[in-house]
């Protein structure tokens, strides 16, 4: 005797969850190739200065020609020196690097505007998720240097002080370029955010603001004189966990 064996229905709004989450899964492996495609590319690019700024800063204006200089003088120094790998800002540090001694680093992100890659780039790494490109401009960088931008330089200020603060990446120089722009955001910090108690007057000080690309030079080396820019294998099991 034989049994008809019906298999269950599957309801429209169920296939459609599973084919949702089938989706997440297969993006989860995308994410993590993304990270090991950076990490295996950037693994030598040591030691490195993360540069961050707008990309709406035209050539020719003092702030392109101002973070030009700076990188130049970084790579010169032995920096690699890592961007956005876009226009403004980014482009004028690549091009300052580019020009140096020591490799451009892009690391370009797809956006819907604003974005194309310069072409001052000796190592470039696309990423399509923001937050995984956020944690290579923090993973391989010895000093952070910010220059006047917009929301998205905002948001890769306050990731590098976070960090820095909680101790989950090392102490090193956070640097803020052209103090007339940051003068209100740092007298807000000092003012309210200490005043309110929200974070430690110390805090305070893990921000510098030097306009000078020599002193600003001078600064990441003085704070790496006496422990140098080499890992212990404790900070790179911290590095790890960003």
């Amino acid at each position: 005797m034989s049994v008809d064996k019906k298999l269950p229905q599957t309801s429209g709004t169920n296939q459609k969850d599973m084919q949702q989450s089938g989706h997440a899964s297969w993006q989860a492996f995308e994410i993590m190739a993304e990270f090991v495609s950076a990490t295996e590319r950037l693994k030598e690019i040591t030691p490195a200065v993360s540069i961050f700024g707008s990309a709406r800063t035209q050539p020719g204006t003092p702030y392109y020609q101002l973070t030009e200089k700076i990188a130049r003088m970084l790579s010169d120094a032995g920096f690699s020196v890592i961007s956005g790998g876009g226009p403004g800002i980014m482009e004028a540090a690549n091009k300052g690097a580019f020009d140096g001694a020591s490799p451009s680093v892009g690391l370009n992100i797809e956006l819907p505007h604003e974005q194309h890659n310069n072409p001052y780039q000796d190592v470039s790494q696309n990423f399509k998720h923001f937050f995984m490109r956020k944690v290579m401009f923090v993973k391989n960088a010895s000093a952070y240097v910010v220059l006047p931008g917009g929301f998205g330089t905002l948001d890769e200020l306050m990731e590098c002080i976070t960090l820095v603060q909680t101790g989950k990446t090392l102490n090193m120089p956070i640097i803020l370029v052209c103090s007339d722009f940051w003068a209100g955001l740092v007298d807000w910090i000092k003012t309210t955010l200490v005043k309110e108690e929200m974070i430690s007057p110390q805090d305070v000080d893990l921000i510098q603001i030097i306009d000078e690309p020599e002193k600003i030079v001078a600064a990441i080396f003085k704070h790496y004189e006496t422990r140098g820019f080499k890992l212990s294998a404790e900070e790179e099991r911290i590095q790890l966990y960003l």
